[in-house]
């Protein structure tokens, strides 16, 4: 049973053993503390970049697939990476001082999410970014808070990722590699620029072995809430991205990190 939502003092969850809340039109949600155990905490609303970016200022994300309507989810715990603390390991930093990849950031950024999309990942059938989705991530872009990194071989785009920024944190939303490290080439450069900007958080949202390797870990929603309100008392870099330092550099940086003995 899903309960409306019609305020940000005042969302109830009208009897609802568990609640799951409807949006209506106007801007607001319920607190991420009202989320299943799931994480699901609410359904309706809209993808215009009002609610969007009201979404991630709470901890909030949309995650849903063609058919249904759009779902709105806070999970506890959250994956969540330090920039300063990322790890890289060895025969990655080799591959990205090698140059192999030419990494760049916010110039193909329709091209990249497009290809989240649509390239096919072991044991996952379609895809939760839909049509819908990809509007409304190409509008926040062009308004200067979605950003895309890039990994290009020989002018081919085989790699990257992309996600929202507000304030000090990146809210990483998918990724998707055609080359063997592509996007972990564009990961590293990227999570290396941010800590030069002086970011303080990346948000990977749920675990994976894959985001754990590299230095991501856990976090309760308490400890997560707070460290996102912090990171949102910093200013925004709105507009299109560049890099500002050389990516070898970066993964020296990042390597300084890397665990004795790995490969």
């Amino acid at each position: 049973m899903a309960a409306e939502c019609h305020g940000t003092s005042a969302c109830e969850p009208a009897g609802a053993r568990v609640p799951v809340y409807r949006l209506s039109e106007e801007l607001a949600f319920p607190h991420p503390e009202e989320a299943e155990p799931s994480g699901l905490l609410a359904v309706g609303g809209d993808l215009r970049p009002e609610r969007l970016l009201l979404a991630y200022a709470h901890g909030i994300f949309p995650w849903y697939e063609v058919g249904l309507p759009i779902l709105w989810h806070a999970p506890d715990p959250r994956m969540v990476l330090r920039p300063h603390e990322l790890r890289v390991t060895r025969s990655l930093r080799k591959t990205i001082r090698a140059g192999r990849f030419e990494i760049r950031l916010d110039t193909a950024f329709e091209r990249v999410i497009r290809a989240c999309a649509e390239v096919p990942r072991p044991g996952q059938a379609g895809t939760w970014i839909t049509a819908e989705m990809i509007d409304a991530y190409c509008r926040l872009h062009e308004l200067g808070y979605a950003h895309s990194a890039e990994a290009w071989e020989s002018g081919e785009l085989v790699g990257g990722l992309y996600g929202v920024s507000l304030g000090a944190g990146f809210f990483g939303e998918s990724m998707f590699a055609l080359r063997a490290d592509a996007s972990k080439a564009a990961f590293v450069t990227l999570v290396c620029q941010l800590d030069r900007w002086g970011f303080e958080l990346v948000d990977c949202q749920v675990h994976t072995d894959h985001l754990e390797r590299f230095g991501a870990s856990e976090w309760p929603r308490a400890r997560f809430s707070a460290a996102l309100a912090s990171s949102l008392e910093k200013p925004t870099r709105r507009g299109a991205w560049m890099l500002e330092a050389d990516r070898g550099a970066a993964a020296v940086e990042a390597g300084a990190a890397t665990t004795r003995g790995e490969r």
